[in-house]
């Protein structure tokens, strides 16, 4: 049995338990949860009984933009690189209707262990020498991602393998025109980095699955041996794409700058190894050159830079923080940033 009415928005729990029973997971005692993360972000919550836990992810309440919290594919990657090199949970019920919670929703058993968000959890994981570590495991896990065959665990059409970093240039470069400002100081900067990059495309030379949002805090680290990486999480921006895009996407994070996107952040630590010596990790780890290099990091400063721009234009259309406008202050550094890569080719 479950309580008469769940106290939690967006997770009816005796619906949620009716549909566990039905599809044959094991049940033990009441079914109960509290929720870890909420906003205009996916909602994810904690399911328990007396046995076992779930996390599980749904869209937000209010304001749905489907293409942006599409359940499926998240649910699709996580259950496709179960018993495969790369760490998952193991995937338990995906819902892509309104048919038991009344929004799409996927769940995933619980993975115990901690995930690093901020410098001074970093620090918590010891000396120096237990960070490199660290850092090494989780380039290790990114180069067992890129290294597998998407055809073989279920995954060739998850995307369209060629073209994938002309779509990522216009897709981008699309964003901007939605979030920038009226009379945008930072426009002729970004337009002008826009242009570049579509003039300096290099050959797609391989496709793999890419995770697209790779970095310390989108894992699950073990309790107590921060090399062994239990789960890669958040897999939202998933899909078929050009392996070296996603390696310097992780290596742009470590920029000052990310500090602002995401205040006091763990892979913004000085800490961490520097962007070149990530990239030097991933090129040995993965067997692989770095050939277009510039091209590849001034698309992922591109990137980042329109991420912060849109944090900034949600602020000010009321659905974000109070630090939006702070956010959009490192816009115009990661635009120069990328201006700097491609004028270094």
């Amino acid at each position: 049995m479950t309580t008469d009415a769940s106290p939690l928005d967006g997770l009816d729990l005796d619906a949620l338990d009716v549909h566990l029973r039905e599809i044959g997971v094991p049940r033990q005692g009441e079914l109960r949860g509290e929720l870890i993360a909420g906003g205009r972000s996916n909602l994810t919550f904690l399911v328990f009984d007396d046995a076992a836990k779930w996390v599980l992810r749904r869209p937000p309440l209010h304001g749905l933009t489907p293409s942006a919290h599409d359940m499926a594919r998240e649910y699709k990657v996580v259950a496709a690189l179960e018993n495969t090199a790369v760490p998952v949970a193991h995937a338990v019920t995906m819902r892509n209707d309104d048919s038991v919670l009344g929004a799409p929703f996927q769940m995933v058993d619980f993975v115990p262990g901690r995930v690093v968000r901020y410098s001074e959890e970093l620090t918590a994981l010891g000396d120096q020498s237990a960070i490199d570590a660290c850092v090494d495991a989780l380039i290790t896990v990114l180069a067992d991602l890129h290294a597998l065959d998407p055809e073989a665990v279920g995954l060739g059409d998850f995307g369209k393998p060629t073209g994938y970093l002309e779509r990522q240039v216009r897709r981008w470069g699309g964003q901007w025109d939605l979030v920038r400002l009226e009379d945008d100081p930072r426009d002729a900067d970004v337009k002008r980095l826009h242009a570049a990059l579509g003039e300096s495309l290099p050959p797609q030379t391989r496709s793999s699955i890419v995770h697209g949002d790779y970095r310390i805090d989108n894992t699950m680290l073990d309790a107590t041996d921060a090399t062994k990486v239990r789960a890669v999480l958040d897999w939202e921006m998933s899909t078929l794409g050009d392996p070296l895009s996603d390696a310097a996407l992780m290596c742009v994070y470590r920029h000052p700058m990310f500090d602002m996107v995401h205040a006091n952040a763990a892979w913004a630590s000085p800490q961490i190894p520097s962007a070149d010596q990530l990239a030097q990790k991933y090129s040995v780890a993965a067997g692989v050159p770095l050939d277009h290099w510039n091209f590849y990091m001034a698309l992922a400063y591109f990137k980042l830079a329109i991420i912060a721009a849109g944090i900034q234009f949600r602020d000010r259309m009321g659905g974000g923080t109070e630090y939006g406008d702070k956010v959009g202050e490192a816009v115009a550094p990661l635009v120069a940033a990328g201006l700097s890569e491609l004028a270094a080719t």
